[in-house]
């Protein structure tokens, strides 16, 4: 095992996910739900603070799947041009599910820039 990689998988494996149980999304809902910069954007039904929560769990979820089992994968001397290029099409998933869940929330939609013309 290389030393990246071992400290890589020290660092990662070594913090716990904070956000796994429910009723700590829903309490970090309930007081993201007292900020006004957060409920502004509130829409029917739809609170903000709870989209923002749920999406701060799921990317907590994939970046521990970056960092714990796609990027040691990545790392591996052993892996095969073709096991490394599997591996980096499951990294662009990943990718992409994190790019949802950061432009999903309305709070964070200035991260998105300016429309082309």
């Amino acid at each position: 095992m290389s030393c990246i990689k071992q400290i890589l998988g020290e660092i990662a494996l070594s913090e716990p996910i904070l956000l796994r149980d429910p009723a700590v999304i829903k309490r970090l809902a309930d007081r993201l739900s007292k900020c006004r910069e957060v409920t502004k954007y509130d829409h029917g039904d739809e609170k903000e603070a709870g989209v923002l929560a749920h999406s701060f769990a799921d990317l907590e979820e994939s970046f521990k799947t970056f960092l714990n089992e796609q990027l040691p994968r990545l790392l591996d001397d052993q892996a095969t041009p073709s096991e490394m290029c599997d591996v980096l099409l499951e990294i662009g998933e990943e990718f992409r599910h994190i790019l949802y869940h950061i432009h999903d929330p309305r709070f964070y939609e200035y991260l998105q820039g300016e429309p082309d013309s």
